[in-house]
């Protein structure tokens, strides 16, 4: 399942997990983004991998678009 979020500057995906595999991909903006207590840098391009149940969060500091694939699907998103 792939997923679309714009982010404005400041905005905050809260430190949550779910059983999901997750792989998170940059379209736009520069994201700071926090797994399993460790935080990284994500600018246009730039992706990364979150393991099922790792928590992890992000908060925007440029405006941009983060698009997410999951396996299996989020049927949460889908309610």
């Amino acid at each position: 399942m792939l997923t679309r979020v714009a982010f404005e500057t400041g905005a905050v995906g809260a430190v949550h997990n779910h059983p999901h595999a997750q792989l998170s991909y940059a379209e736009s903006g520069v994201f700071e983004y926090t797994i399993a207590g460790e935080t990284q840098t994500l600018r246009a391009g730039d992706s990364c991998y979150v393991p099922p149940l790792a928590w992890h969060g992000v908060q925007c500091r440029e405006a941009g678009v983060l698009v997410d694939a999951f396996t299996p699907r989020r049927d949460d998103f889908l309610a």
